[in-house]
């Protein structure tokens, strides 16, 4: 498969779960405006980056992942409807649920990692207590 390319299995899917989440393409603003960042005059020249707004929800999506325009107004929708999808359902999305579980397990690690720097630190400090006064010289 070249790059820059979505199947047709790939629409299809998307266009199922736009109309299970009630999204119409007559709903949908489409613009492209000049894309921004790095890659130079070819950039700087054409209108890759898709705007899509949904004026029902007044969603509004930016996506310039790729140079080919069609794969961006692809990428675009997709953003679109997770979007939609997290206001509507409510619940948490896939991605939020990933994004949380990964903070939780940061923070369990770094408090696994605060004990044991303290268990090391009472260690050193119960060698110090025992090797006991130094007398002076005399």
């Amino acid at each position: 498969m070249t790059p820059g390319v979505v199947t047709p299995a790939k629409r299809e899917e998307l266009a199922a779960r736009m109309e299970r989440l009630g999204m119409r393409e007559e709903d949908i603003e489409e613009s492209f405006v000049r894309g921004s960042g790095p890659g130079g005059q070819k950039i700087n020249k054409t209108s890759v980056c898709v705007v899509l707004t949904h004026r029902p929800s007044g969603l509004m999506v930016r996506c310039q992942e790729t140079r080919s325009r069609e794969l961006n107004r692809f990428l675009a929708r997709r953003r679109l409807a997770d979007k939609l999808a997290e206001t509507i359902e409510g619940e948490q999305s896939q991605r939020k649920q990933q994004a949380e579980k990964i903070r939780r397990q940061k923070r369990r690690r770094s408090r696994r990692a605060k004990e044991k720097m303290l268990s090391d630190k009472h260690e050193q400090a119960r060698k110090k207590e025992a090797r006991g006064a130094v007398a002076p010289e005399e």
